[in-house]
């Protein structure tokens, strides 16, 4: 069974600290719905007492498919099969990004749900967004504290979701990649951020904006000032939430803000960052499940990337490609998006 970690740039070491796989999705319905594909097991499954025949690989993302497969013939050669686990060790011994075309991976998505403790966290974050929307709804851009909307009639109002990446970690990242890659469309600014989403026509105002960010990681106070009229912007404390986060670690945090942006009607990220890729490729992926293969029109369900200029200044359209034999663009970062698969 893997653990879940976090890569921060900016070392905050207690952020790090991995957490076991079913503490956060639900294990056994991860093997009923991935049956026949890809299946977890349990260390405490096994029957004898073997010590784990040692994988060693390289550096993560200097490591290839082609080294894999010979490192694999090798060890055909020797004599393993009395052992029960091969523990692949190494400094970030990642196996992917190359081994894994974009179809497949996809296919993991929709084995994982969440435990019942963070399904019903999710629930009440995104019920406590829209309950901000309705009343914004109805009283314009004076959105009070406390709104109080029945359950009920909150299923009709959209939400925006910005994974807002201008934490210090990914700041000294972004910019030390646009230097080696010369590009120069990582970073993005809070105004520009700003701006950018002002320009997205296809939304009904006024709608509340829900911004994830790494509270821990950000320096920045003021990100909930300087939005046009009609974007209710609400990140965490101010939303009323921090009460649901604060009882758990970064990671659990992580994958709660994750869950929110993705089911949000709008979403907008950074096409550099692995976290905004993967909520695209999720999203991409329950839109094709519908039948739908563009995004170039309007839609209900549009994924954004605000660090690529698109159409009347707006951030650009972004579907993943799913047709890419591997998950390069996911795992570096692309600014090559488009609105169709």
């Amino acid at each position: 069974m893997p653990s879940l970690s976090a890569s921060l740039i900016y070392k905050e070491i207690d952020l790090l600290k991995p957490i076991s796989f079913d503490k956060v999705f639900n294990f056994e319905r991860f093997n009923s719905l991935c049956n026949g594909f890809v299946r977890l097991g349990r260390y405490s499954d096994l029957h004898n007492e073997t010590k784990p025949f040692v994988l060693r690989k390289g550096s993560g993302r200097k490591w290839t498919k082609e080294r894999d497969l010979n490192q694999l013939h090798q060890c055909k050669e020797g004599a393993i099969d009395k052992f029960e686990v091969i523990k692949v060790d190494g400094k970030n011994p990642f196996l992917w990004h190359d081994h894994w075309p974009i179809m497949n991976y996809a296919r993991i998505f929709e084995c994982l749900t969440l435990v019942d403790e963070l399904e019903a966290d999710v629930s009440a974050v995104i019920a406590r967004i829209k309950a901000v929307g309705a009343e914004g709804r109805s009283k314009g851009s004076d959105v009070g504290k406390n709104p109080i909307m029945p359950i009920s009639s909150q299923n009709y109002v959209t939400y925006m979701a910005i994974h807002m990446r201008i934490e210090k970690d990914w700041m000294l990242h972004c910019k030390n990649l646009e230097q080696r890659s010369n590009i120069h469309q990582i970073c993005s600014s809070k105004k520009e951020i700003m701006e950018r989403v002002a320009n997205i026509t296809s939304q009904t105002f006024p709608i509340v904006v829900y911004l994830a960010v790494a509270d821990s990681l950000l320096e920045d106070n003021s990100i909930l000032s300087g939005w046009r009229e009609g974007l209710l912007p609400f990140e965490k404390k101010r939303l009323g939430v921090w009460n649901i986060y604060k009882k758990h670690p970064y990671l659990v945090q992580s994958a709660i803000d994750y869950e929110v942006c993705l089911r949000a009607e709008v979403f907008v990220g950074n096409s550099f960052s692995t976290f905004s890729s993967l909520i695209v490729l999720h999203r991409t992926q329950i839109l094709l499940r519908m039948g739908v293969r563009s995004i170039c029109a309007d839609s209900n369900f549009s994924s954004y990337a605000y660090n690529i200029l698109g159409d009347f200044g707006a951030p650009k359209k972004w579907m993943t490609d799913m047709s890419a034999s591997s998950l390069q663009t996911i795992s570096y970062g692309t600014n090559n998006v488009s609105c169709h698969v």
